[in-house]
C-alpha cells in the first residue's frame, strides 16, 4: 500500500516559483503514503530535480530504513549533482538508526534545498540546514509549512512536549448520546464511519479506553476493517484477566503524568476511544489536541440515554468550551466531524 522511491518518468525545465509549490506539494504527498510506516520516525517525503528535468522521489521508510532524501538521492545516483531538492522536514544532522541526512545531501553534490518546514527535534533544530549552507548549498525554509505543520502536527508535538498529539474519538446520534439507557451502544454509527475510525486507529501508535469501558464492552481495540498495525493497548485502570484487550499496557493517576509515560515510550499520536468518563477527563483537563465525532442520522429522543462525557460540565452558556471546526466530511450515512481547540494553531 506504501509507494516507495524511484525515478518519475516526466521532465521538468528549469524550476520557478510555481514549480517549487508543485513539487513540495508532491513531497507533501509522498509523505502522506508512509504515513502508517515511518512512527516514530516522522513521516516525510522528498522529491528531486536534476539538472536535466527528470523527478526522483522518496520517503521515509519504516524505522532503521532509509530516510526520504536517501531514497530519492538512490533512485538519481550521480544526476543528483547539481539538482535541487524539495523535502517536507529539514534534513537530520545527527547519527540516530541511520547516517545524517545532511552529509548525503552535500556528498551527492546538490546544488539548492527548498524544505517546508524546521525538524524541532532538539538533535537538529537548524543545525541541518545550516550544515547544508555551510557547504555552499542555497537553503530555503517556508514554502508550505502550514501544510506540513499540520501533517505532521503529531511528531511536532511529541518533540517539543515530550507528550503524544491526542485524539478524541466520539460516535453519537445527533442528539448527542453515546449509548441507550441500558448500556447497548452497538451500533449507533454505519460501517463506513467504523472503517474510518479503524484507519484513525492505525495511525495511532497507542489507543485509550478505560477499564469501565474493558468490563462493559470487552473490546479488541485492534486494527482489523483497514490494512494497518495495531496499536499498543493503554488502560486507564486494570483490564480483567482474559479481556480481548491483552496485552495492554495498564495505567492510572493523573492523565498528563500518563501523557508524559506515553511520551517517553515513543508515543507520537494517541487515540482516546473511551468512555464517557475518560473522555470527560481528557476534555476537562485541556489535554485533547482533536476532537474526531462520528455523528448518525439517529435520535434516542430523550434524556434517559448516556451523553458524549460523564462529569461536571458548564454551568452557564458563558462557559461553554469552544473550538473550531476543521473537517467535516460525510461518511457513509453519516457526518464525520473534525475539532480543534481554540488555542491550537496546528
Amino acid at each position: 500500500m506504501w509507494a516507495r522511491a524511484g525515478k518519475v518518468e516526466d521532465h521538468c525545465p528549469v524550476a520557478t516559483d510555481v514549480d517549487d509549490e508543485r513539487f513540495l506539494d508532491r513531497a507533501i504527498a509522498r509523505a502522506a503514503t508512509v504515513r502508517l510506516l515511518s512512527p516514530p520516525n516522522p513521516w516525510v517525503g522528498a522529491v528531486l530535480v536534476t539538472t536535466d528535468g527528470a523527478v526522483h522521489e522518496g520517503a521515509t521508510a519504516a524505522p532503521g530504513g532509509p530516510h526520504a532524501e536517501i531514497e530519492a538521492l538512490t533512485s538519481a545516483g550521480p544526476a543528483a549533482a547539481g539538482a535541487a531538492l524539495y523535502v517536507t522536514l529539514e534534513p537530520c544532522s545527527h547519527h540516530g538508526r541511520t547516517p545524517p541526512c545532511a552529509d548525503a545531501v552535500i556528498a551527492a553534490g546538490v546544488a539548492r534545498v527548498v524544505v517546508a518546514v524546521e525538524d524541532p527535534d532538539p538533535r537538529v533544530q537548524g543545525r541541518g540546514i545550516a550544515r547544508l549552507r555551510s557547504a555552499g548549498i542555497t537553503v530555503e525554509v517556508g514554502l508550505r509549512a502550514a501544510e506540513v505543520e499540520a501533517q505532521l502536527a503529531p511528531y511536532r508535538k511529541h518533540r517539543t512536549t515530550g507528550r503524544p498529539w491526542v485524539v478524541l474519538k466520539l460516535a453519537a446520534t445527533l442528539d448527542g448520546r453515546i449509548a441507550a439507557a441500558d448500556g447497548s451502544s452497538r451500533w449507533i454509527t454505519g460501517e463506513a464511519a467504523r472503517d474510518d475510525a479503524h484507519r484513525l486507529r492505525a495511525e495511532s501508535d497507542a489507543v485509550l479506553v478505560g477499564a469501565g469501558t474493558v468490563r462493559a464492552d470487552d473490546p479488541a481495540l485492534t486494527v482489523r476493517r483497514v490494512e494497518g498495525r495495531d496499536p499498543m493497548r493503554v488502560v486507564l485502570g486494570q483490564a480483567p484477566p482474559g479481556a480481548k484487550v491483552h496485552p495492554a499496557l495498564e495505567l492510572s493517576g493523573d492523565l498528563g503524568d500518563v501523557l508524559d509515560d506515553l511520551g517517553r515510550r515513543g508515543v507520537l499520536q494517541l487515540l482516546v476511544e473511551g468512555g464517557a468518563g475518560v473522555a470527560h477527563g481528557f476534555h476537562s483537563a485541556g489535554l485533547v489536541d482533536r476532537y474526531v465525532l462520528y455523528l448518525a442520522p439517529a435520535l434516542f429522543g430523550g434524556h434517559c440515554a448516556l451523553g458524549l462525557f460523564s462529569g461536571a460540565g458548564a454551568a452557564s452558556v458563558d462557559d461553554l468550551w469552544r473550538g473550531r471546526i476543521v473537517d467535516l466530511a460525510r461518511v457513509g450515512e453519516d457526518l464525520r466531524v473534525e475539532l480543534a481547540p481554540l488555542n491550537c494553531t496546528r
